[in-house]
């Protein structure tokens, strides 16, 4: 097919195409479609076959020409992306028309859509891209902070003997809110609630309060809250409240001894074994979570320093996909969570609004790693896919032949390389740019604001 094209660039990595079909083409192209209804037509008082074309172009006359418009579209957009290798649309989203054509057999045809492509950029300058790398040293008392997490997770609840409540005991309680005359305010008693003294997590924050009560005494408490209280339905109030205490529990906590590890699993043989592997694990916590801050600044500086849009479809997509994943985690649907939503007092479009500069910066991200990638020819070997299942294997504590099984499905293999290729491009990023060492850190803070 003879034709023109034209290309113009539009705001948020949009491009405007006007495509021009010679008037040769189009005739041809209309005595085909006209062809075709000749040979498919039955009209009363004609054989099927035989009805005159005029006959046809004068009860059909619109429907042939879009048709032939249709045809003569659909085959110079083929024509023109199996030649194009820039300025696709993109996959999720279909070119848009501004006007239908007009067909006239004795014209060209001109039509003109609007498209989004994929971001157009090439990262060539790393002058000034720079990263203080904060410095961890893990202490004895990160140890042991883990090893009373761990002791607390084994530990048994049991009733406390004394039944006096202390912080950090386990209390169920009956509450409720009381009026000025002391009685019950209808709709907000509470039976066996549970929770932890000193954790603050109960609506009316009566942890200290209840500090000394016993099991099955009652007290009212009155309670005033300070105006900048987080909580909006105490801010500046007082609030009367019934509270029976039900259980007192406390968590009965192993000795940390050489039992303790082998319980926790039958590779340690001793408590220091156990110490040892923690201190590993925290190790491979401590690079990765430095390797990430490390790659998401630098990335960071990449878009500051390099300008580029994302597409209007792109991100939309984007926010779908986290929509949708937002419904798997409260095991429900779309549609059913936008009406949840909407219960609470909030709105899908408010959600969507607020996560849209994270999903741009990440899709830019994406779209930063995948150009330098490709622009400098990264691949992975057979052995450096290898070698990567022994890295796997030895922080994770397993063997390499158990890695390779986890990653026996194509998909989750080709994910392996693709994670390969970024960690390579990195390697070669952080040789360009300026790393200095950081301010020290604590191991809890290097995971602070995650």
């Amino acid at each position: 097919m003879k034709l023109t094209k034209e290309f113009t660039s539009l705001e948020k990595s949009a491009v405007k195409l006007t495509v021009t079909i010679g008037k040769k083409e189009v005739e041809d192209a209309y005595k085909s479609t006209l062809s075709k209804y000749v040979k498919s037509a039955q009209i009363p008082g004609f054989r099927k076959g035989h009805v005159p074309a005029s006959v046809l172009e004068r009860k059909y006359g619109e429907s042939i020409k879009a048709d032939t418009i249709s045809e003569l579209i659909d085959e110079s957009f083929k024509q023109i992306f199996d030649e194009e290798t820039d300025n696709k649309p993109l996959p999720y989203a279909q070119p848009v028309m501004e006007n239908a054509p007009d067909m006239d057999v004795t014209k060209d045809l001109t039509y003109t859509v609007t498209y989004d492509v994929f971001p157009k950029v090439s990262v060539k300058d790393f002058s000034g891209i720079s990263y203080k790398e904060p410095q961890v040293t893990i202490s004895d008392a990160d140890i042991q902070d883990e090893l009373k997490n761990m002791q607390e997770r084994n530990a048994m609840v049991v009733e406390k003997k004394d039944g006096t409540v202390a912080k950090n005991d386990i209390v169920t309680i009956n509450y409720c809110e009381l009026d000025d005359n002391g009685n019950k305010i209808e709709g907000t008693d509470r039976e066996d609630f549970v929770f932890t003294v000193g954790s603050g997590e109960n609506i009316y924050k009566i942890d200290d309060e209840i500090i000394g009560m016993k099991k099955d005494e009652t007290k009212s408490i009155t309670k005033k809250y300070k105006k900048d209280d987080p909580d909006e339905e105490l801010a500046g109030k007082t609030k009367n409240i019934s509270v029976t205490i039900k259980a007192v529990k406390i968590r009965d906590l192993p000795a940390l001894d050489d039992d303790f590890a082998q319980d926790c699993n039958e590779k340690y043989k001793t408590l220091a074994d156990l110490k040892a592997d923690i201190k590993r694990n925290m190790e491979t916590a401590v690079s990765r979570r430095i390797k990430e801050l490390k790659n998401n600044d630098i990335l960071s500086q990449l878009i500051e320093k390099n300008k580029f849009d994302i597409p209007a479809s792109m991100l939309d997509m984007e926010l779908k996909g986290r929509w949708d994943m937002m419904a798997q985690q409260f095991q429900t649907t779309p549609e059913q969570l936008d009406k949840m939503i909407a219960a609470s007092g909030q709105t899908k479009e408010a959600m969507l609004k607020e996560w849209t500069g994270d999903s741009e910066k990440m899709l830019k991200s994406r779209i930063i790693v995948d150009s330098l990638i490709r622009d400098r020819n990264i691949s992975v070997t057979p052995e450096e896919v290898e070698a990567q299942y022994a890295v796997i294997a030895e922080q994770g504590g397993m063997s390499v032949e158990e890695v390779k099984k986890h990653y026996e499905d194509p998909r989750s293999k080709e994910y392996l390389i693709d994670d390969t290729k970024e960690n390579k491009l990195f390697e070669q990023i952080y040789s360009e740019i300026k790393i200095s060492k950081g301010e020290k850190k604590t191991f809890k803070e290097l995971f602070e604001n995650r």
